[in-house]
């Protein structure tokens, strides 16, 4: 308020300048010469000059004057008073006292985006003692230079010794699973996992104690923790990591040094000599009464779970580039890639992203929006085909060459999940000439969620390769009712490929982790659903937007679809 006190007394002061300045133009008839530049000049009376001057420092005064209105009233007010004005409604983005908040769309969108975090890739590494597992994390590491990679040690997570367990240490088997506290390992996994820093504590093997502090203290003033940020590579390392199922099931990756007992023995006494201060007798006898039995009974099973089994370990040059070449061929693909091997993306290009613009834009018309669909359920139908299994043929070119080619696969067929699954059909018979097409209608019925399933499949679907056609993956359930119903006719899980055009990260979890053995492609993931449900950003109602009908045109057709069971 002292602002606009300030800003009346200035306007009354400049008021009687003006009406000073005119008695005296009057009584003088004085002419005040202004140069402008370039030779130019403009004489007027003074007066003329106060007026510009007043005219200027009142549209400034102005100006001011409605800021303040704008922090002073009520946002709603303000908004009221542009519609009210400009006789439009106010939309989009709107202040939020003296912030700005979003529309509802919006923060639905945003709020899927942020649940959707960035998933690490997980690794593990396991083998047994002294076969060279830390060696191969720390080449892996070296030569993902620029990424970033974290290692994360099981050795970290052992039990701390009891008073009892103390006395007789030399008795304790450190190969044991129970010698780990797993629990405490699957925590600290699962906030990396999702984006947040942790303490690892750090094992004594002198005072058989795990040391951990909060993380405001860094490693460097104790040297007995270490915090591990998230990063887009983790190394789980262990002699027992894939002993428990609940931590296999967090890599993406498992690998297993092999290396021969005489070796990891030798390397064993070295290490524990040094690093962990025992004798070479105490050494020998705990290999012989702990370490020996636990790799046969506990860590060399564990070997078929491996991915890749790397023999000779730090000294298998060939094996780790592999490794690392497969690991950055991971890292750039989609997140939902890295952990489904059997979900794949076409690759972006400004053409595809063109085209997702044109279909999702609600202002798309309808003529313009089946011809781009089109033109993208054609390329993933092309991508799709190129998973299915081929055949070596030589043909004789015009010029009397051999080429050596391919033979495309004989027994496929397509089955379209009604309705907007037909909307895949034409691109499907514009690539395979004459193939066979099945249907299959699920329609959730009432609030009880029954699934109501008609079908109409060739007679001998269980022989051929299927091509299920839906072109929005949503939350899953409508196609795990259509792979079920075509494994039920017999079609093997490694048969079916699921083709569309935009996939939800939640269906591809639902669909991928029920049946592992069955191929996704898809042209793009996408943020997620909503609290309805719908697939974020998403392009609406597909069917509806591709056929030109409305909702209550597709309840009438399924309601007067025969069904069979």
């Amino acid at each position: 308020m002292d602002r606009t006190a300030d800003s009346m007394l200035r306007w009354i002061l400049l008021l009687l300048d003006l009406i000073t300045f005119t008695f005296q133009d009057l009584k003088s008839g004085g002419q005040v010469t202004v140069a402008l530049g370039g030779g130019a000049a403009l004489s007027a009376p003074p007066t003329f000059f106060l007026l510009w001057i007043w005219s200027l420092v009142f549209v400034i005064e102005l100006d001011n004057a409605m800021v303040d209105l704008v922090f002073f009233m009520d946002v709603k007010s303000v908004e009221d008073m542009i519609e009210a004005s400009s006789g439009v409604h106010f939309s989009g983005f709107r202040m939020n006292g003296l912030g700005l908040r979003n529309t509802e769309v919006g923060q639905r969108t945003t709020l899927a985006a942020e649940e959707m975090h960035k998933q690490p890739f997980v690794i593990g590494v396991a083998g047994g003692a002294a076969s060279g597992k830390t060696t191969v994390c720390d080449m892996i590491i070296q030569q993902l230079h620029d990424q970033r990679v974290v290692l994360v040690n099981q050795d970290s997570f052992y039990h701390d010794l009891t008073k009892e367990e103390l006395t007789r240490v030399h008795e304790y088997n450190f190969d044991h699973p129970d010698a780990f506290d797993t629990e405490q390992l699957l925590c600290a996994m699962e906030k990396l996992r999702h984006g947040q820093a942790v303490d690892i504590p750090k094992y004594d093997f002198k005072s058989y104690k795990n040391n951990v502090f909060p993380a405001r203290r860094s490693v460097n003033d104790l040297g007995v923790h270490v915090q591990v940020n998230p990063s887009d590579v983790i190394l789980l390392e262990g002699i027992l990591i894939f002993h428990d199922p609940r931590v296999r099931e967090l890599m993406n990756m498992k690998l297993f040094v092999d290396t021969d007992a005489d070796v990891r023995l030798a390397r064993r006494i070295r290490r524990d000599t040094v690093e962990k201060g025992r004798d070479i007798s105490t050494v020998l006898d705990q290999y012989s009464k702990f370490v020996k039995p636990a790799f046969d009974d506990f860590i060399l099973p564990t070997k078929k779970y491996a991915d890749i089994i790397i023999p000779r370990g730090g000294d298998n040059h060939v094996a780790i580039d592999l490794i690392v070449q497969h690991i950055c061929t991971k890292l750039g693909q989609h997140d939902m890639c890295k952990i489904y091997p059997n979900l794949y993306v076409i690759q972006s290009t400004f053409q595809i992203r063109g085209m997702h613009t044109l279909i999702r834009d609600s202002l798309t018309t309808k003529h313009d929006f089946v011809f781009y669909a089109d033109r993208l359920i054609r390329l993933v139908v092309e991508h799709g085909l190129g998973h299915l299994p081929f055949t070596e043929k030589q043909v004789i070119t015009p010029t009397g060459s051999v080429y050596t080619g391919v033979d495309f696969c004989k027994r496929l067929c397509g089955v379209s999940i009604i309705r907007s699954g037909e909307s895949m059909e034409n691109a499907l018979r514009a690539c395979c000439k004459g193939i066979k097409i099945g249907k299959i209608l699920i329609h959730r019925e009432g609030d009880n969620g029954q699934q109501l399933i008609y079908e109409k499949l060739p007679q001998d679907i269980s022989d051929r390769h299927v091509l299920l056609l839906d072109p929005i993956l949503g939350t899953g359930n409508s196609a795990v009712q259509a792979i079920l119903l075509l494994i039920s006719k017999g079609v093997p899980e490694s048969n079916i490929i699921f083709l569309n055009l935009i996939s939800a990260p939640q269906g591809v979890h639902v669909v991928c982790k029920r049946f592992p053995r069955i191929k996704i492609v898809t042209s793009e993931i996408e943020t997620g659903l909503n609290e309805d449900f719908r697939v974020v950003p998403g392009m609406g109602e597909f069917g509806d937007r591709y056929f030109g009908t409305d909702d209550d045109d597709e309840e009438l057709v399924v309601a007067h679809t025969p069904l069979r069971f």
